[in-house]
């Protein structure tokens, strides 16, 4: 079996982004190497690397010092002595298919055969920037992360048609090593599923600004104040799902046609069919059975009391 504590990866992209994976990648024990071909970011990386794990540590967030874990990050000058010996190279470029492009070409050039090439792309899929011409396309897939992922540890894994199954499955299982929530996204969609389901939220905010029905901080203050303390417990199927009694089918029967409406206003008329609710109501009905369900919202309750008592004592905002 392969030592978990000799992982080693290869970070492409000194950025926000490629920095939170090199704080990833090292609280997990790898080892890790960071480029950027801008040599005033490689020099800024330590010091912002020092200051993410100075707060980490603050919030007693890592469970060693945090020099020790800086000090298993190196930043090196090239691409190719980053990718050297690496388990899984993460590609942290800007999101321009061309330069994506050209990058892959070189990271199948110099990764380890056995490497797993990620790309951190936000809203492009791999198959907008690799194709099968690539001697090493069948390894290559997204890695979408939340940002930033020390703290957001949700990762996208998307495989493009042409990824292998077996490449799915490890990067999955390495992501999971380094400590982070892989989601496999069954289909190559632009924007994924983080920025689809945030983009829905934003595209109605946006709608509600203009149409003069709220404010820029009302707004702000519904979703921090309503809906987040609920989802940062519960996503939004089992926040419904709880919410009314007879569970998800029940809800749909309520609500659905005032969803459909609010939709059609908008010109996206997406009605939730009888056959679309029952697939949900199956997959809610396998985790929750509605014998188990008063149990379940009084869970609920319990985690929003300690989320309310946590920022009761420690406020809402601390400097």
């Amino acid at each position: 079996m392969e030592t978990i504590a000799l992982r080693r990866a290869g970070i492409v992209g000194a950025g926000s982004i490629g920095v939170a994976f090199a704080i990833v990648f090292a609280r997990a024990g790898w080892r890790v190497r960071l480029f950027d071909p801008d040599a005033q970011r490689r020099a800024a990386a330590p010091a912002e690397i020092a200051l993410r794990l100075a707060d980490l540590t603050r919030f007693a967030l890592i469970d060693e010092g945090s020099v020790q874990i800086a000090e298993r990050i190196d930043i090196v000058d090239t691409l190719e002595a980053a990718v050297a010996n690496a388990d899984l190279v993460q590609e942290c470029a800007p999101e321009r298919a061309e330069l994506k492009r050209d990058l892959f070409v070189q990271l199948d050039k110099f990764a380890p055969p056995q490497a797993i090439l990620a790309s951190a792309s936000s809203f492009l899929a791999a198959s907008k920037f690799i194709d099968e011409s690539l001697p090493g396309h069948a390894r290559c897939l997204v890695a979408h992360p939340g940002n930033p992922p020390y703290l957001v540890p949700i990762v996208e894994i998307v495989p493009a048609p042409f990824t292998s199954a077996a490449a799915t499955t490890r990067a999955i299982a390495l992501y999971g090593e380094a400590g982070l929530m892989p989601v496999r996204v069954k289909k190559e969609v632009a924007g994924f599923i983080f920025n689809r389901l945030q983009g829905a939220v934003l595209r109605e905010a946006y709608c509600l600004v203009r149409d003069g029905v709220a404010s820029v901080d009302d707004i702000d203050t519904v979703m921090r104040e309503g809906l987040a303390p609920r989802w940062s417990v519960i996503g939004p199927f089992e926040t419904v799902d709880l919410n009314t009694r007879g569970g998800i089918a029940s809800h749909a029967q309520k609500m659905g046609p005032s969803y459909e409406r609010m939709g059609a206003e908008r010109g996206q008329h997406d009605p939730w069919t009888p056959e679309l609710v029952a697939q949900v109501e199956a997959a809610r009905r396998t985790a929750l059975p509605l014998d188990q369900w008063d149990a379940r919202v009084a869970w609920r309750d319990r985690q929003l009391m300690q989320l309310a008592r946590h920022r009761k004592h420690t406020g809402r905002a601390e400097d």
